[in-house]
């Protein structure tokens, strides 16, 4: 066990062992797999101007069609949790992402509010875990002075996203209709699970090490350790922001800020060019230095141009993705190394459940936060500025300092786990 959750303190010089050619192939078909998923949840962002348009949904609706697919997440997180160790990782994964793949041309096809609530829920019910035994690969296959880099080229998914999917998901929107994009990550998604199935080893070294029988057993452990009830909350937290502040992005653009629709890819394209440069650096910083520290970096970065943006009033496009370029780079700086902290605090017999609870609430309390933000901005009509899109920002600030607080306790506990490692030389538990 001491190889997987070793962490180097500041008087030991690591040396961190080079990736072998499946490891590589591991990183590339996750961060492929997690472009679709991101995209999937993402795009409905860009494209809520134009959906509740053309699905004359009102702002209350779009929050609850957003967070459909947040709550169904984690409802369906938390009853895998149990069997999340149960059963070959690989097999998971391709169960459950077949799945999204249904529930994305599943989205397609919505012809008003309901129908896509109703995808949006089946979409969330599969897509929900993906993100969670994505994470117990990489715990399993990754030691922990890998797993900063791992994540860096992992979270670039969400940089790729920006600059290729969204933007492109538009222009098809723009072009054929906004069905297209979903199309798009359909058939993107169904050549990714054919790599998957063909070319993935099995990852089953979990099953060796099992305690508990019963899966339910197993999810109440999980869940009773009051460890691992850290984590938890501060990943929960960590959703809200984004949760927030997304699911109303494009309309705010569009109505206050006055971005036409054929700007906005121009806005996604340079947002994620800004954060396809940092995540590679934040990726190795993560493996170098305090943790911490570049957190409360990123969330100092993150407030101030939170704060910015939601008091903006009509403003230049240049003005616009220069202050989104530097929100992007500080949020992104967040999720990397807590993350990457994060897969230090379960044991390896833990590791499924625990990755599938914290992806559960979070996906749970991201859906509280855009119900709430979808009650808290008001829109008169279609084509009217959005209100109250500034006590957002407010919100989200306060939420981001206690983050801070929640991500340095999970710093302790893990520096805690490291002082009762057996003494180097003791067999290593994989």
């Amino acid at each position: 066990m001491w190889l997987i959750n070793y962490q180097p303190m500041k008087t030991e010089k690591a040396e961190i062992p080079p990736f072998t050619n499946h490891q590589k192939f591991i990183i590339a078909i996750l961060a492929l797999l997690q472009f679709t998923v991101i995209l999937d949840f993402m795009v409905m962002s860009p494209l809520g101007d134009i959906l509740m348009k053309t699905l004359d949904m009102s702002t209350t609706q779009f929050g609850y069609a957003v967070s459909a697919y947040a709550f169904s997440a984690g409802a369906s997180g938390l009853l895998a949790a149990g069997f999340a160790d149960k059963f070959d990782r690989k097999k998971l994964l391709v169960f459950f992402y077949t799945g999204f793949v249904i529930g994305t041309f599943f989205c397609a096809f919505a012809t008003n509010y309901w129908t896509m609530l109703a995808a949006r829920i089946f979409t969330g019910i599969f897509g929900g875990v993906i993100g969670s035994v994505s994470l117990a690969i990489v715990t399993d296959l990754f030691v922990l002075q890998q797993r900063g880099r791992v994540m860096g080229f992992i979270q670039m998914a969400f940089a790729t996203s920006q600059i290729l999917g969204i933007p492109i998901g538009l222009y098809l929107a723009n072009l054929w209709g906004w069905e297209s994009a979903f199309y798009l990550i359909g058939v993107l998604g169904i050549i990714i699970l054919l790599a998957i199935i063909w070319k993935m080893q099995p990852v089953n070294k979990h099953l060796e090490v099992q305690a508990d029988k019963n899966p339910f057993l197993h999810l109440w452990h999980t869940l009773a350790d009051r460890n691992y009830q850290i984590g938890y909350v501060a990943i929960a937290f960590l959703s809200v922001g984004g949760f927030m502040l997304q699911p109303f992005g494009s309309a705010f653009l569009v109505n206050n800020i006055h971005i036409s629709h054929e700007q906005l890819p121009l806005v996604f394209l340079f947002t994620g060019i800004s954060v396809l440069i940092i995540m590679p650096i934040v990726g190795r910083l993560s493996d170098k230095m305090n943790k911490v520290k570049l957190f409360a970096i990123g969330s100092a970065i993150s407030i101030i141009m939170i704060l910015i943006y939601t008091n903006l009033g009509p403003t230049p496009l240049w003005e616009i993705v220069v202050i989104n370029m530097i929100l992007f780079m500080g949020i992104m700086s967040r999720m990397i190394p807590a993350t990457t902290l994060n897969t230090a605090v379960p044991d390896m017999k833990d590791r499924g459940a625990y990755m599938a609870i914290t992806s559960s609430l979070q996906q749970i309390a991201g859906g509280i936060a855009a119900v709430a933000a979808g009650y808290i901005v008001h829109q008169e009509t279609a084509h009217s500025p959005l209100e109250n899109y500034h006590i957002l920002g407010y919100v989200i600030s306060v939420v981001t300092l206690l983050t801070v607080a929640f991500i340095w306790r999970i710093n302790k506990l893990v520096k805690e786990k490291i002082s009762e490692i057996p003494v180097p030389g003791a067999p290593a538990e994989r």
